[in-house]
């Protein structure tokens, strides 16, 4: 069974995280975990191939966005909003207000 590395909160860097979500695809991603998660990953993929979708889970999860967590055949993903919130407060909920206000496809 396949588990996967999440950064620590604290070795969670900015540049990091805005680099995750300047793609809209991820920032798409982010904003649907926002308003139900867990996920798997099929409702996400937004018809792309499995493969640039992995790419881009792979760089939401080293940010520190996402957590994947393995269930049976399934990858559940989650948004880490406490984990985010300690470490940069305010900011997840600055950036899903800015999307919404810019309306930015979820």
């Amino acid at each position: 069974m396949k588990q996967y590395d999440h950064p620590l909160a604290q070795d969670m860097q900015l540049s990091c995280l805005l680099y995750a979500l300047s793609d809209p695809f991820r920032l798409a991603v982010v904003r649907k975990l926002a308003a139900c998660q867990p996920q798997p990953c099929a409702p996400l993929q937004g018809g792309r191939p499995k493969s640039s979708v992995s790419h881009h889970f792979a760089v939401l999860r080293k940010a520190g966005l996402v957590r994947t967590e393995v269930v049976g055949v399934t990858h559940m993903n989650s948004l880490r909003e406490q984990e985010l919130e300690s470490r940069f407060p305010g900011l997840l909920a600055a950036i899903l207000a800015a999307a919404s206000v810019e309306d930015v496809p979820a």
